[in-house]
Order: C-alpha cells, then sequence, then structure tokens
C-alpha cells in the first residue's frame, strides 16, 4: 500500500492504507520529506513533523519503507529507531533535483534500517543501483569527518540488499545467499577490465564502475542474464522501440510547474 506522501495524500487515504495493510499482511510505502518545503508545509498543516504525524496515523512500523527521509530532526530520527521503519535512500534523485542530503549515518548510529533505491526515472536519468549504492556511499563522508564512521563496501552491500529485504518484511526469503531463500543472485565476470587489477572485490563493486561485467543472473531460480545477455526479452527489438517511440528534446516543462511554482517560492522564501 503506497499512498504518494503527506504533502499529496489525505489523512483519510492514509487511514485506508493502513487498515488494507493490516487486514492483508501488505507492506506500506511512502515517499517522506523529500524537500525542505515538504519539511515546512507539514509543520504548517499538522503542527508537528510529517514522521510524528505519520506515527499519530499508525503508519509506520517493521512493515513500511519511507523514500528520501532527507529533512528528519534527531526526536524523527529516534520515531523511525523505535517503530523499525526502514528509509529507502535515494541520494541520486536528491541531488538531481537539489532536496538536500539525508543523514544517512545518523540513520545508522540510531539502529534505524536502510536500503539503496533508485527513485522513479522521472527524477533519475539513470536506474543503476549500484551507480546509486556508490554514491549513496561516498556522499557521506563529508558529514562526519571521522573516516571510522564511514560505510565501508561490504556495509552497503549489507544495506541494499538484506536491508532491502527486511524494508519489503521479506527478509526470511531474500536478501542473503542462505540455504532456503530464494535464488536470487548476480555472477560478476572478475576478469572485466572495469573490476581489475585485481584488489578487494566487493570494493571494486562498489567504489569501482562495474561496466559490462555481470556474467549471470538468477531471479528466484530462473536464469534471466547468461553470458552478459538478457534471455527473457529481444534487447535489439527493444532499443528500436524505444528509439522510434521518443524524439530528441532539449527542454521539457511540466504542464503544472506554473500552478506549483508560486506557492513553492513562497513557502521556500524565495524571490
Amino acid at each position: 500500500m503506497a499512498p504518494t506522501g503527506i504533502q499529496l495524500c489525505s489523512d483519510a487515504l492514509f487511514t485506508g492504507c493502513i487498515e488494507l495493510s493490516d487486514r492483508y499482511n501488505l507492506c506500506r510505502h511512502a515517499h517522506l520529506l523529500e524537500t525542505k518545503a515538504q519539511q515546512l508545509v507539514a509543520q504548517e498543516k499538522y503542527g508537528c513533523s510529517g514522521v510524528e504525524h505519520l506515527k499519530r496515523l499508525g503508519f509506520l512500523g517493521p512493515r513500511t519503507s519511507l523514500a528520501h527521509c532527507v529533512w528528519l530532526e534527531d526526536a524523527d530520527i529516534a520515531i523511525l529507531a523505535e517503530t523499525q521503519s526502514t528509509v529507502v535512500h535515494n541520494p541520486l534523485s536528491n541531488l538531481r533535483l537539489g532536496s538536500g542530503i539525508a543523514p544517512l549515518l545518523k540513520y545508522r548510529q540510531a539502529g534505524v534500517n536502510v536500503a539503496f533505491g533508485c527513485d522513479g526515472s522521472a527524477s533519475n536519468d539513470s536506474q543503476d543501483l549500484l551507480e546509486a549504492i556508490k554514491i549513496g556511499s561516498i556522499l557521506h563522508n563529508i558529514t562526519d569527518f571521522d573516516y571510522r564512521h564511514w560505510i565501508t563496501p561490504r556495509q552497503a552491500v549489507e544495506m541494499a540488499s538484506l536491508g532491502g529485504a527486511i524494508g519489503l518484511n521479506r527478509a526470511d526469503e531474500l536478501g542473503t545467499l542462505t540455504v532456503g531463500k530464494k535464488a536470487d543472485l548476480v555472477l560478476y565476470d572478475l576478469t572485466s577490465l572495469s573490476l581489475l587489477p585485481r584488489t578487494d572485490p566487493i570494493g571494486l563493486l562498489i567504489l569501482g564502475r562495474p561496466a559490462q561485467a555481470v556474467d549471470s543472473v538468477w531471479v528466484d531460480g530462473q536464469q534471466v542474464v547468461a553470458n552478459g545477455e538478457v534471455t527473457t526479452i529481444d534487447v535489439v527489438q527493444l532499443k528500436q522501440e524505444l528509439f522510434e517511440r521518443s524524439q530528441w528534446q532539449t527542454s521539457r516543462h511540466s504542464q503544472t510547474m506554473q500552478a506549483v511554482e508560486p506557492r513553492y517560492r513562497d513557502v521556500m522564501g524565495l524571490a
């Protein structure tokens, strides 16, 4: 159940989603406090933070994942840890849109479960999860000068895999290579030029830029990539169709921008 966010959805919609989620044991997801404007509007609308409001509604919990969470105060972080909610970190779209840098190290230190995401293609021109993991890891090195607090490549892999599975309430099925779990795995060709010369393979995977290095992929035991080639679709035909159904554009504007922009500039105190 995924109401977009408190800035776009009514309390009644959130309450209805909570009821359905509880009835059918479904996960909950929403975008939360991605921008400074959303933080200010939430305070104006509810008289409290957006996180506190969702807690009062009963939306937070172990089956809840929240995208972005850029503009949270320490009290909000404590609520997420207490309710065992998951933060889905979308560093590329947050940078792309100038939304800000989520306090990821604070989340980890508080015991909040964190996963990585790419966000939608409307707000991130790349859907490369490894790229999101790399940027989402090293971006926070500038927020804390104590390098002992920085995210290591192995911690990043765990956040992306097991952290994501926990956020989906499926950690008993996914997230680790464990007997009894679903066979979801990717094999990388460690002789690929982008992964040479040899050092730490996990470090190369996360901090490098693996290109054309995927050899095989299995999803729930079904092989979907073999010898570097996708087996489930005709990639050549897909490329041709995408090319024909699109056109080169240098300037694109949302039809609703003129209606929304004055309110945004007023909230943010922009001239």
